[in-house]
């Protein structure tokens, strides 16, 4: 027997421990055509002391999250660790930094390499997309910053001498207030933050 003021969360105890459950299952619990939302009591009504009363139990869906434990794709190609990566604004090339002083581009879709940028003469340790797409900067432990127009990487558009120690961050201007993504941001470990003209190459 089951008294009247058990309420829903009650009734999923009791059907997980009957049915054994080593995970705790939700269930929803009717009474003819009405939900217990809160007891059984609520959902019996004028129904006899006397009188038996079918509660109907089904199980609610259960969704789970797995954590991804394959690797989709590797993509080799540096001599030495890699320091860092970026996706490109619409998210079809990867480019990557390393420690053999290149940069790398990478068609997503075909996992091949697009281009090697070689402007470096130290580990790259950042790399950063322009929001627009074209232009991707890169700064290194040489203390350079250096400009790529992604769409001819063979020389890099600008190699500004921009700190006295390494650079270890770059962050463009928001799209929204510079369109034409012409000034970058670099942080370095020499203590100070520089904001670049990419057209002049002045801080």
């Amino acid at each position: 027997d089951v008294p009247l003021e058990t309420t829903s969360a009650q009734l999923q105890l009791i059907i997980n421990e009957l049915l054994r459950n080593e995970d705790k299952v939700p269930y929803s619990f009717y009474v003819g055509e009405e939900e217990v939302t809160s007891t059984i009591g609520q959902c019996v009504g004028t129904a006899s002391t006397e009188q038996a009363v079918r509660i109907t139990y089904v199980p609610q869906a259960v969704f789970r999250v797995r954590a991804v434990t394959r690797c989709t794709s590797t993509l080799p190609g540096h001599a030495e660790a890699i320091l860092s990566s970026s996706f490109s604004p619409d998210g079809r090339v990867l480019a990557t930094g390393s420690g053999d002083h290149s940069v790398r581009l990478w068609d997503v879709l075909t996992e091949t390499p697009k281009a090697t940028l070689k402007s470096h003469r130290d580990w790259v340790l950042c790399v950063a997309w322009s929001p627009c797409g074209r232009f991707l900067a890169s700064g290194g432990k040489d203390g350079k910053v250096t400009i790529w127009a992604v769409a001819s990487p063979a020389q890099p558009l600008r190699t500004i001498d921009a700190h006295r120690k390494w650079v270890n961050a770059l962050a463009w201007e928001p799209f929204h207030a510079q369109p034409d993504c012409c000034r970058i941001a670099s942080a370095s470990k020499d203590g100070t933050v520089r904001v670049w003209d990419c057209v002049t190459g002045r801080c």
